[in-house]
């Protein structure tokens, strides 16, 4: 098994990570998830990632995409994931 393309940057008990894991779930995609610092000022990880130290979140190597805001990648993830059948995106398929 190969190792998830996406990774998703989120805080424990976060709701608004919550909703990105839900829609990760509901698509059937595989992530990495990388619990960051509390500290709003101490989330440099996130900041050189995305420009931001807000999370969640993702980094999708599947499309080169990196983004922030729950409500971003929820509808980012429906665009692209949302319509391929299951068995394609396990196949890699287009």
């Amino acid at each position: 098994m190969s190792e998830p393309t996406i990774t998703l940057y989120r805080l424990q008990a976060c709701p608004f990570c919550e909703r990105v894991v839900r829609k990760l779930h509901e698509h059937g995609l595989e992530y990495r998830s990388r619990f960051i610092e509390p500290m709003h000022s101490e989330r440099d990880v996130v900041k050189r990632l995305s420009g931001k130290r807000t999370v969640p979140a993702i980094v999708d190597e599947n499309t080169g995409v990196t983004m922030s805001e729950s409500a971003n990648i929820v509808e980012y993830l429906e665009r692209t994931y949302g319509e391929r059948p299951q068995s394609e995106r396990e196949e890699g398929g287009a």
